[in-house]
Order: structure tokens, then C-alpha cells, then sequence
């Protein structure tokens, strides 16, 4: 028996259907509708570039928001960071991030909670924010509950050897935003205290941060929207690319002129 050309289009359709298929893209980028990337030139890389883009809604392409900043990240550059998705594109070869490593965390990551120095963040920022006082801490001691978290040592029961006194006499917590890496589970010895922060200086590599001058700072926590699931993807250039297309990323960033 002859079957008709379009009734096996038909059935070949229809299994294709019912057939799931494995989605490349993380759920967070299928989702979020603003987005931060920080690229660098390789895996030791100081320097790096930061782009905003946003999209009307969750379907359409992403587009570039004002112009590129120039950042530094760690002294020693990216190594992957415990995020929202675990590439397959990465080489036994590639730096993994470790606690005391002075490298930045790549990958993708949310953005969660501003913070400063002022009593109260501006009226215009959306993010929720923490005023920084004498006794906020961020425990970058494995061995405690708290690693890897924010607290006030005033309302727990300290349990650390280790910690970041958030107040800063050198301004460079005047205003930063968290980054969720290595929060989900916490896993001790990855990776603790990481932050979008003011710089020191174009060419002063953070320990672990990512870092620029205090008005582009102040410019993205005027920007982010929590309502817009906003995320950090940071990638050496060369990964960035492996992962355009897979994950349905728009160009990457153009070299800061700054």
C-alpha cells in the first residue's frame, strides 16, 4: 500500500511533536527580560567590558542598552563559578572557582540584593537594598553555617575565624550589588563574597569581584529591575561565542573605549 506524500509529512510532524526536545538554553535566560555580560579577552584576563541589554518580553531578541563600561575583574582573571547552568562547552583544562583563588566566577548568575553605604537607597533604585553598617559582614569562612551570606553579627551567633567587614574606609562598597554565585546549594571552599562594586582603578584587579567606576555602579542599580529577574552572564570572549548560539545570546559586547 502507497501512502500519500503528505500523509507521512503528516505522521513525521506529529511524532516530531510528541518527541520532547532537549531545551540548550538555561530556564533563567528563557525568563529574564534584562541582562548584564562582563566578557574578557581569556580565563587570566583583567580588563573586561560590560553591556546591558533588555528585551520588551521574553520572546524577542535582546538589545543593547547605552554604552559599553569598561570593568576589572579578580587579579587572576575567571574560573567557572557555581551558577545557573553548567556548560558542557568546558575543558578539564578551564579554571574552576575556589575560595582564596582571586578569581571572578564565570557563568550565569542572578542578581540579588544592592547595597551602600546610605541609610536608604535612592527613591528611583528598585533592587532591595541593605544599609551597610559597622557590624555587616560578608563570613568567607567555609567551615561556618553563615558562608557565603551576608549577616548582621549582631542578630546570629558568630561562628566564623573569617569575614568581610562591609563598611569600607576605601569606598569601595559605597555601592554594590550581590551576585548570586555559589548560593544554590552553598557549597563550602567554592567561592563566598561576590559583588558588582566600585573599582580602585582601571587597572587594580578586585579578589574575587567585578568592578567599575562608582557612576556606571550607580547607573545599573538605577537600571535593574527585580521584576525583570535581572542576571550577570561573565565569560571569557572566547566561551562566550561557544555558547551564542545554544544560548540564544545577542552580539557580544564591543570593546569599552574607556
Amino acid at each position: 500500500m502507497q501512502l500519500h506524500r503528505s500523509s507521512i509529512f503528516a505522521a513525521i510532524f506529529s511524532l516530531a511533536y510528541l518527541v520532547p526536545v532537549r531545551a540548550e538554553q538555561p530556564p533563567a535566560l528563557q525568563t529574564s527580560t534584562q541582562m548584564l555580560v562582563v566578557t574578557t579577552a581569556d580565563w587570566n584576563a583583567v580588563p573586561g567590558t560590560l553591556q546591558r541589554y533588555e528585551r520588551a518580553n521574553a520572546r524577542k531578541k535582546w538589545k543593547r542598552v547605552g554604552a559599553p563600561i569598561a570593568v576589572v575583574v579578580a587579579k587572576n582573571g575567571l574560573a567557572w563559578g557555581a551558577g545557573l547552568a553548567a556548560p558542557s562547552e568546558s575543558s578539564p583544562l578551564d579554571p574552576v572557582k575556589r575560595e582564596g583563588d582571586t578569581r571572578a566566577p564565570a557563568g550565569l548568575f542572578r542578581l540579588s540584593t544592592a547595597f551602600g553605604y546610605a541609610a536608604a537607597n535612592p527613591p528611583n533604585w528598585k533592587m532591595p537594598y541593605i544599609a551597610l553598617t559597622p557590624t555587616i559582614e560578608c563570613v568567607d569562612d567555609p567551615i561556618s553555617k553563615f558562608y557565603n551570606r551576608v549577616v548582621d553579627r549582631t542578630t546570629v551567633t558568630p561562628d566564623w575565624n573569617s569575614s568581610e567587614h562591609m563598611l569600607y574606609s576605601n569606598g569601595q562598597y559605597r555601592w554594590g550589588l550581590v551576585i548570586d554565585h555559589n548560593t544554590d546549594p552553598v557549597t563550602p571552599g567554592a567561592g563566598s563574597c561576590i559583588f558588582l562594586h566600585i573599582w580602585l582603578g582601571t587597572g587594580e584587579g578586585t579578589v574575587g569581584c567585578t568592578a567599575m567606576a562608582q557612576e556606571n555602579v550607580e547607573a545599573l542599580l538605577a537600571w535593574l529591575d527585580p521584576a525583570k529577574q535581572p542576571l550577570l552572564l561573565q565569560l571569557p570572549r572566547a566561551q562566550y561565542q561557544k555558547l551564542k548560539r545554544k544560548w540564544k545570546l545577542p552580539a557580544p559586547p564591543r570593546k569599552s573605549k574607556r
